[in-house]
């Protein structure tokens, strides 16, 4: 078997852990926007203070929104249903994040700079563009 045959053998063996690897990464996402979204929720006016020291505007309401989406996110990422579409709110809070919190600190996430959250933008992209995978409820009801 030459070198062509065995990288194309590979390839199709590897795709039988392709709904595998995005569970995997669904659930890790998800526990990502978990604590975040706790520490929110448990002092949310806290939260709304510090949004508007960083002059985002309707800052309460503003907190509340990010709170929620990152519940419903966690929850619907672990369950794999309307994965591609609570994506879309989940990178609108990350880039809100990196804007407001994480970029002018640069990248490192050990500065506090934005690699992390631009790390859950590329996953959540990939969400987006290749859905749950078999292993959803996305999968059970849409075949998606």
């Amino acid at each position: 078997m030459n070198l062509k045959q065995s990288y194309l053998e590979f390839s199709r063996l590897s795709k039988y852990l392709q709904s595998l690897a995005i569970l995997f990464a669904r659930l890790v996402v998800a526990y990502g926007f978990y604590q975040p979204a706790m520490m929110k929720w448990n002092d949310i006016d806290a939260v709304g203070k510090w949004f508007g020291s960083m002059g985002i505007p309707l800052p309460l309401l503003n907190a509340y929104m990010a709170a929620a989406t990152e519940i419903t996110g966690v929850v619907l990422l672990t369950l794999g249903f309307f994965t591609r579409l609570i994506s879309i709110p989940l990178v609108v809070v990350m880039i809100v994040a990196i804007l407001t919190v994480h970029l002018h600190n640069g990248f490192d996430c050990g500065n506090n700079g934005f690699e992390i959250p631009l790390y859950y933008i590329v996953f959540l992209l990939i969400f987006i563009s290749h859905g749950a995978g078999k292993f959803s409820l996305d999968h059970l009801f849409f075949r998606a």
